[in-house]
């Protein structure tokens, strides 16, 4: 087999009743220079069996990574990559025939892109419709992503790619030491907001983030996720992840509370403004909640000041 040109990488905790689809999917590119590692982040169920049962395959590779948290996961499988590109999806998402081909036409177009990622629709669980209280806003936080028909380069890093369809060009990667494994998801907390980071000193050091919609992804939304409860809990490790990146950018401190305390306010506000639309009251009302927790950070970290972990 042929040096690939990408590695295509599933960093996999927990998740045997989607991941043999995510692999599967990876296993149909129409892309023929590429590799599959399965990074297995401490699994405890059937994770290893599935990913065992398609090691078999010449372009697969299984790696065990003990260390629990995603940063960490995708940075053993970043080490172990053959490729110049790393091509990450999630472990219950499904890449569709052409994703590889089309992130690797973005990289061979322009040499500065540091970073890319496509189109997310959602796979819903058989019988399920969305609920009447989840908004198009509160989807994204499912991992739907469609920025429009065309490319288009990122400047606003609220922007940048998910991270369950998110490619990054291995030479950016080691120039900025990998991901930090202070963000990212780790075991069953939500910390988040790695990528946007990683878009942030992208454009702070001249490189390109792209987006690119013919690399198209499906996330398949568990029903678990379809709970006011889940939305909440998401929002508040969203705002401890919004404080734990200024925390790394130098942004800390007391400016924090006037900037918590005035979207905790306009997110009650809004949450009452649209008291009779459903979908619209609880979007602000999951907003206002988040900055609570980003708050209770902030002025944990003010009464006793810490590095993140």
């Amino acid at each position: 087999m042929a040096e690939p040109l990408i590695s295509a990488i599933i960093c996999t905790h927990n998740r045997e009743q989607y991941l043999g689809a995510a692999i599967d999917s990876l296993l149909a590119q129409t892309f023929d220079a590429y590799e599959v590692l399965i990074v297995d982040n401490a699994s405890t169920d059937q994770t290893a069996e599935v990913a065992k049962a398609r090691a078999h395959h010449p372009k697969v590779r299984y790696l065990y990574e003990p260390t629990l948290g995603l940063s960490v996961a995708r940075n053993t499988g970043a080490r172990e990559a053959k490729g110049e590109i790393l091509a990450y999806l999630d472990d219950d998402a499904e890449a569709s025939p052409g994703w590889l081909q089309a992130l690797y036409e973005v990289y061979q177009d322009n040499d500065r892109v540091a970073i890319a990622g496509g189109k997310v629709t959602l796979i819903w669980p058989p019988a399920i419709q969305p609920p009447r209280w989840l908004s198009a806003e509160l989807a994204s936080g499912l991992g739907a992503y469609d920025l429009g028909p065309e490319r288009i380069y990122i400047e606003r890093p609220q922007l940048t790619p998910r991270g369950l369809n998110y490619s990054i060009r291995k030479q950016f990667l080691d120039e900025v030491g990998g991901f930090d494994a202070s963000l990212g998801r780790v075991g069953k907390n939500l910390l988040s907001n790695e990528e946007l980071y990683m878009t942030q000193l992208a454009l702070g050091r001249g490189w390109q983030v792209v987006y690119e919609p013919t690399a198209l992804a499906a996330h398949n939304v568990s029903p678990a996720r379809l709970k006011p409860t889940w939305f909440l809990s998401r929002s508040w490790w969203q705002g401890i992840s919004e404080h734990y990146g200024e925390q790394i950018s130098g942004r800390a401190g007391v400016g924090q509370f006037r900037r918590g305390g005035e979207r905790l306010v306009r997110g009650l506000y809004k949450s009452v403004k649209y008291i009779r639309d459903p979908a619209l009251r609880f979007e602000n009302l999951v907003y206002a909640y988040g900055q609570i927790g980003y708050l209770g950070r902030a002025l944990g970290n003010l009464v006793r000041p810490s590095k993140p972990a």
